[in-house]
């Protein structure tokens, strides 16, 4: 017994359907290749990729910036922003920069501090007016502070043997701390800090 063999659709649904493919590859084509001229000048930063930036300007003190750096788990990078006066120490005449790093803060040396396990045994629980440090220019010295209520995991004690560090890469290498805030405390700071843009319009950065 003989059976014809006949296409399953009419030619003509046939043409659209390779149509209607080649327009899907088309278009995840452009998803995962952009137009070279839509990219940014420089790839973004491992700072830009993983973290949100915020800023605490004039914290406590006129002139005292900082920033806080939050990552998706809930970790805050602290460090100096790059509007501090205690960079302005080096434009205006005092030369060198940052000269030196202190965790030494009156009752306890952060440095000495030691947080152990997944725990994070040890831990410090600080307020955002903590003291973290002291840096030191030619023209005299700044408290850097907390911005943040929360557990301090670590400090960056490279700073004490390099404090150059801060003069080349404030916002990188030159961090000062990290911190794990409660969510509910990273809430109530929150609201206080300005966002990247915010803080480039009254800082006037370009």
């Amino acid at each position: 017994m003989e059976f014809e063999t006949q296409s399953a659709l009419p030619e003509s649904t046939m043409v659209k359907h390779h149509q209607t493919t080649e327009e899907e590859e088309e278009d995840i084509y452009k998803i995962l290749l952009p137009n070279v001229g839509d990219l940014p000048p420089t790839p973004p930063s491992a700072v830009q990729s993983n973290f949100i930036s915020y800023f605490a300007p004039d914290f406590l003190k006129p002139g005292h910036d900082q920033y806080v750096y939050r990552h998706a788990n809930g970790l805050c990078v602290i460090g100096l922003a790059s509007t501090h006066l205690a960079f302005k120490d080096q434009e205006g005449g005092g030369g060198g920069g940052i000269t030196a790093v202190d965790f030494n803060v009156g009752k306890s040396n952060r440095s000495e501090m030691k947080v152990t396990g997944k725990r994070k045994r040890n831990a410090q629980i600080l307020e955002p007016n903590s003291a973290l440090c002291k840096v030191c220019t030619n023209e005299g010295s700044y408290i850097v502070r907390c911005c943040v209520k929360g557990s301090l995991l670590e400090v960056n004690d490279r700073l004490i043997k390099q404090p150059q560090l801060l003069n080349s890469s404030a916002e990188r290498e030159g961090y000062i701390a990290i911190m794990m805030p409660k969510p509910a405390d990273w809430l109530k700071v929150k609201d206080s800090l300005l966002g990247f843009e915010e803080y480039k319009k009254l800082r006037e950065i370009c």
